[in-house]
């Protein structure tokens, strides 16, 4: 039984867009759809559709990745309003309240850095994609239904707030999936006593990606219209980068393409670990998680098998 790489031409791994404002994420993806010819693709993280940056998609049987990119750290640079209350948590809501911004230095700053970093307890807007009862909260607020999410736990990597004028402060973070950025602004106003929304956002990282490796969507369709989209399109592997490597040898590789465990690992893992796996020519085979015993077991395999 030997391996061979999903062929070039149709498309199979990863492409950094640089999503434009007023565009969905899911606008997007149909547009790399058109120019691409590829059906199977699918996103790593909603982009809210006045937010900007790096949208990493996945394409054909790289689509078998997606919950593991986006389960990866992300990074934002944004601008937060202070005074001011929405609806929505960001510029496009109604406005609720306007306060006023009181005085607060930069030691203040520092505090509220320290105290949002960490693990979090946050309550998701109510205009967001999370599900009630089946049904997306964003649907039950537009029509006019109180909504209020129970909190859950995210993670801030990392916090930097500056001030940029008298009720603005730049904002720079680096969290977990699922942390919403809007309530992060909104509970920093909070905790000025002002209120506040999120006034701009712009996505700069998703694991090791950043928005310098992105395309815009002129430059894909340049590119397609030259026959040289394929060129843009990264390995599969690439967009799991983040996670450590197995390298394990054929015969265990072909047991691994077939769904069996394998094991236990000669390198010490902790339980539960996910990892890219290889065989010993390098070539890419999926994602496993290594048990508690040190076995690994197959998740998503990319290989395919002949």
């Amino acid at each position: 039984m030997t391996f061979r790489q999903p062929q070039r031409d149709r498309l199979h791994g990863v492409l950094l867009v640089d999503k434009p404002p007023a565009w969905t994420s899911h606008d997007v993806v149909a547009k790399v759809r058109r120019l691409s010819g590829e059906r199977r693709i699918g996103h790593t993280g909603t982009l809210d559709p006045n937010a900007t940056g790096l949208l990493v998609l996945c394409l054909g049987r790289a689509t078998r990745l997606a919950e593991f990119m986006t389960a990866l750290p992300k990074t934002y640079e944004g601008e937060i309003a202070l005074g001011v209350r929405t609806d929505t948590d960001d510029a496009d809501g109604n406005v609720l309240e306007e306060r006023p911004v009181p005085a607060f230095d930069e030691a203040r700053l520092r505090e509220l850095e320290e105290a949002f970093t960490g693990e979090l307890l946050q309550r998701p807007p109510a205009y967001s994609a999370v599900k009630v009862d089946g049904e997306r909260s964003y649907a039950l607020a537009r029509r006019g239904e109180a909504v209020e999410l129970p909190p859950r736990l995210v993670t801030v990597y990392e916090l930097r707030l500056r001030r940029i004028a008298p009720d603005r402060l730049g904002i720079r973070v680096r969290c977990s999936a699922g942390c919403y950025v809007r309530a992060l602004a909104r509970d920093i106003g909070e905790a000025l006593g002002c209120g506040a929304h999120l006034a701009s956002l712009a996505r700069t990282e998703v694991g090791v990606f950043r928005l310098s490796q992105a395309h815009t969507l002129d430059q894909l369709a340049a590119a397609s219209a030259e026959g040289r989209l394929p060129e843009l399109i990264l390995p599969p592997d690439e967009g799991v980068a983040s996670y450590e490597a197995a390298i394990v040898t054929p015969s265990r590789a072909w047991r691994l393409a077939h769904g069996e465990l394998i094991g236990p690992s000669p390198r010490p893992w902790r339980p539960s670990e996910l990892a890219r796996l290889y065989d010993t020519r390098g070539e890419f085979i999926g994602m496993g998680r290594v048990l508690e015993t040190g076995h690994i077991r197959p998740l998503k395999v990319i290989a395919e098998t002949g």
